[in-house]
């Protein structure tokens, strides 16, 4: 009988860990809060515009995420960007989208308890038990969401995995801005030593966009962040347009102007460890912040994670 695994969160680490257990032989059914697959490698679209709001760009080290990112290269879901980096193409989803392609996925519900019943796992919202492929009789399960959010639902259901609650997130305001005419005398990527914002990019001079508009992406810093955390998406898109003119000189009014907040947006402290697992119960957490800062840390832990749940599929 094929085992059947449930992952909650379809960001680039549940997207990897299913991949790797589809490839496997084992049915996997993914649950995502969000309308779409991606996590932080996300891109927001609007009035025929889109930003790439979260993940600005990613790296890769090791062999394998090499592979991984020369294979979305090659099929046209990444393309390099500046230096060693890349992004996804036409936007920062693409690559999870390919890595989604061929999955079993509920999206737009948000998991809330899970529950353990007869040696199988299931994935209630705030409804009841979610309709989903094989929920209520899911071997495993696999928490791929950021730290806070598997403690809670962890805990929830009386699990506990040493070392989650070390990981530590820093939050991020991110400031979405359009333009009718063109900046072209500012560079595309401005990343200040101090002060609010800690990057700015010109989302438009990616490749693979296409827009009319100009199109610029402003992060601002944790520290900044932490201490406007409170304010509302027109307080900080205010103010942070303020600070973006100071730095760019770009001071023509913007076509359009949006604000969002990453509560979980770059882990500052790591697990340490590639994936958290309790074998009695058959059920682990992965994500960047179990190894650090960084793309490739999402799909290293993801990767790690499935073959943890394969070898424990292997000797059931």
């Amino acid at each position: 009988m094929t085992q059947h695994i449930g992952i909650i969160g379809a960001g680039l680490a549940g997207l990897t860990a299913a991949q790797s257990l589809r490839a496997a032989g084992l049915r996997v059914t993914l649950f995502e809060k969000s309308r779409g697959l991606g996590g932080r490698m996300s891109t927001r679209r609007v009035d025929g515009l889109q930003f790439d709001h979260g993940a600005q760009y990613f790296t890769a080290r090791g062999a394998a995420f090499k592979a991984q990112v020369e294979a979305w290269r090659i099929s046209g879901a990444a393309a390099p960007w500046f230096e060693e980096s890349y992004v996804g193409a036409p936007g920062m989803t693409a690559p999870s989208r390919a890595l989604g392609d061929g999955l079993e996925a509920v999206t737009a519900r948000t998991a809330t308890r899970l529950v353990r019943n007869s040696g199988f796992w299931r994935v209630d919202d705030a409804e009841g038990p979610i309709e989903a492929p094989g929920n209520g009789a899911f071997n495993s399960l696999i928490v791929a969401v950021p730290a806070p959010q598997a403690q809670t639902l962890l805990a929830g259901a009386g699990v506990e995995l040493p070392g989650l609650s070390a990981a530590r997130y820093a939050p991020c305001w991110a400031l979405m801005l359009a333009f009718d005419e063109a900046h072209k005398h500012v560079a595309s990527r401005i990343k200040p030593d101090e002060g609010a914002i800690s990057w700015i990019a010109r989302d438009s001079d990616k490749p693979g966009r296409r827009s009319d508009k100009e199109t610029w992406v402003v992060h601002a810093s944790p520290d900044w962040t932490r201490e406007h955390i409170k304010l509302t998406p027109d307080e900080a898109r205010a103010a942070l347009l303020e600070r973006f003119v100071a730095l760019t000189g770009i001071s023509a009014p913007p076509a359009y102007m949006s604000a969002h907040r990453w509560l979980y947006a770059l882990v500052e402290q790591a697990a340490g460890a590639p994936y958290l697992w309790n074998s009695q119960m058959q059920i682990g957490a992965c994500g960047d912040w179990c190894i650090g800062p960084r793309v490739e840390a999402a799909f290293d832990s993801g990767r790690a994670m499935a073959e943890m749940v394969l070898s424990q599929a292997q000797n059931a």
